[in-house]
């Protein structure tokens, strides 16, 4: 045999155990999306709300928390906050503190709405502290065929 054809050979032995060794590697890869980037996961609802005021109403010794939640760019939809109110800033293990759930609804993208929480008679003398102790966000549903209206009102005339 001569040189060349040795030369062929050593090529092609070559080219089929790159293959071998590297198509099973591209293989993996491409099944496990590593090629395309992948979608971010959503943030925690707790990021887009917060506490904005605390008070005792004094005719009912109630307190109660003003809440505002930010839209997201997600879309239009609609929160709902666990408040926690406490009479200090940290928590006792040993206590559970009183909460309230608020719902806040419709909040566009950008835009802040407010909402009042409500909580338990409050202690004479007592400073309140309130604050997030939770919160879920929830998109509101599309507008689709399915969801338009009916022709007509379903009454007979």
């Amino acid at each position: 045999m001569s040189a060349l054809k040795w030369q062929g050979w050593l090529v092609a032995l070559v080219a089929v155990s790159g293959l071998l060794v590297f198509a099973p590697l591209g293989l993996y890869v491409w099944a496990s999306g590593g090629g395309t980037p992948q979608e971010e996961p959503p943030r925690p609802a707790t990021q887009d709300v917060r506490v904005t005021g605390c008070r005792v109403d004094p005719a009912s010794r109630r307190v109660s928390a003003t809440v505002e939640a930010r839209g997201r760019a997600e879309g239009t939809g609609a929160y709902v906050v666990t408040v926690e109110f406490r009479d200090r800033a940290e928590a006792d293990p040993a206590r559970r503190a009183a909460q309230a759930l608020v719902k806040v609804p419709g909040v566009a993208p950008g835009a802040t709405e407010y909402a009042e929480a409500v909580g338990p008679v409050w202690p004479v003398a007592t400073v309140p502290w309130c604050g997030v102790a939770g919160a879920e966000f929830t998109p509101a549903p599309t507008d689709g065929p399915s969801s338009s209206p009916a022709l007509g009102d379903g009454l007979s005339r």
